[in-house]
């Protein structure tokens, strides 16, 4: 009776182990959550991502934890391949002849603090132990070579500028990708991260993909505003820098027109990538899941870039589809440091429990409403913000500043109920909420400045 028993405890387990699902992670570069068709944009054409979230699982409440750097992409991959919080390795120095910033410089002091360490536990490694053959092919610049390295088959674009701007973004990933269906060893699951560098700028589409939208039809962001009304502390950093001030209305549609076929081009490399898995026959047995570093304001509170903890600079798209992956929404909020955990929860690699990430597989499977109850949020020495109780406040330290904004009624934070006298006892308890979440990781930034800077900005003026 207790061989029998044994026996039928460990065919589970035996059956996992020789029949776990491929994984196709597709993770794009300044993406918003609201720029893909099947989500609810009503002018983008993304077909190809749309097959996939139209049969799976899409979370609308994802964001990127923030940025211990202007170029956020850079943390954020380093987030999301660690599984931690940036304040984790704020003075880790990487080795000598390791990469910095790029992995086209050399290694300077400057990189202390800004990559993630390659030692496990890491994303790569953790599927290699799985039994899976990982695979990662993506843009040189701003990511987590470190990391990157663990990978079986480590791939970098030649050049991401030239990338960019030969009018057919991410078809150099996806030709890597098709050939590699071809040519690997089937009889292991595979884990393939492939990190594009689109739609970030230069934004550059062949005429066929800007052809397919009518500028002037392009709606505004429904938070436009020409001017970010104070300095929120990044006003002026490179990606501001990139369209003049005020932000005309024509400015912002010519800047989505070009967003927007970007995103099309690289949509049509990935269903590129889809077909070769369907034509290989193991569509049907992958996970597929897509996401993107964070999002980008394009317009949104007067401002272009990410350098923000608005919901147009932090949230990300998320969805899955696949094997044990039913329908569904869920408004649960996620970080993107999340996925590592969740991913090898969902195909039975062991989760670390020294991670920051949480696994939300609970959440997909609808045995549970949420994974995490509050997030907090971090951009430099700049702003801080925390969701909880249904609201989100957002502080700027260096001018003493909050802003306060129904998180659940009024998601793209026009309304700002920071001088309500009725808010007080709110703002005062996300406060501590606040520093409560800056002790658990680490963030020693005071919340409030002695001297405060003036909160006052006017745009450069043109020389």
């Amino acid at each position: 009776m207790k061989i029998l028993l044994l026996t039928i405890l460990l065919l589970p387990v035996a059956a996992g182990a020789a029949g776990k699902p491929n994984v196709l992670f597709l993770f794009a570069d300044d993406m918003r959550a609201d720029s893909i068709a099947a989500l609810g944009n009503p002018v983008v054409r993304t077909p190809s991502l749309d097959s996939i979230a139209q049969r799976g699982f899409a979370f609308r409440n994802a964001f990127c934890f923030g940025g211990n750097s202007p170029a956020v992409c850079m943390p954020s991959r380093n987030m999301l391949l660690s599984g931690n919080a940036f304040f984790r390795w704020k003075d880790y120095q990487p080795p000598a002849g390791n990469p910095g910033r790029n992995p086209n410089k050399k290694n300077t002091k400057s990189a202390k603090g800004m990559l993630a360490p390659g030692d496990a536990p890491n994303f790569p490694l953790s599927m290699q132990a799985a039994g899976y053959e990982t695979y990662h092919h993506g843009k040189k610049g701003n990511t987590a070579p470190l990391i990157q390295a663990k990978f079986q088959h480590n791939l970098y674009l030649p050049n991401d500028e030239a990338e960019r701007m030969s009018g057919e973004p991410g078809r150099e990933i996806a030709d890597r990708a098709v050939q590699f269906f071809k040519e690997r060893d089937a009889s292991r699951p595979f884990f393939m991260y492939l990190a594009f560098g689109n739609p970030h700028d230069p934004r550059v589409a062949a005429r066929k993909y800007l052809d397919l939208y009518k500028r002037a039809e392009i709606p505004l962001p429904r938070n436009y505003k020409p001017v970010h009304p104070f300095d929120n502390g990044e006003m002026s950093v490179r990606d501001e820098r990139l369209s003049p001030w005020p932000r005309t209305e024509d400015e912002i549609r010519r800047t989505l027109h070009e967003y927007y076929a970007t995103i099309t081009a690289m949509d049509f490399h990935i269903g590129r990538i889809l077909a070769a898995l369907k034509e290989n026959g193991q569509l049907e047995n992958t996970i597929i899941l897509f996401s993107a570093d964070q999002g980008i304001a394009i317009g949104s509170h007067g401002l272009l870039g990410k350098q923000n903890l608005y919901n147009a600079g932090m949230n990300a798209p998320l969805f899955f589809a696949g094997p044990g992956i039913p329908k569904g929404r869920s408004d649960a909020l996620v970080c993107l440091f999340d996925i590592y955990p969740t991913v090898c929860d969902l195909v039975g690699a062991d989760v670390p429990k020294t991670i920051d990430g949480v696994s939300f597989k609970p959440v997909i499977e609808g045995r549970a409403a949420a994974a995490r109850d509050e997030m907090f949020f971090a951009y430099m020495k700049a702003q801080r913000a925390v969701i909880a109780d249904g609201f989100k406040l957002i502080r700027y330290p260096q001018i003493n500043r909050s802003q306060l904004f129904d998180f659940a009624n009024d998601p793209d934070e026009i309304n700002d109920l920071a001088n309500d006298l009725a808010q007080k006892e709110r703002i005062a308890s996300l406060m501590a909420k606040m520093e409560k979440w800056q002790k658990h990781y680490g963030d020693d930034l005071p919340l409030t400045s002695a001297n405060p800077a003036p909160a006052e900005w006017s745009p450069p003026r043109k020389k």
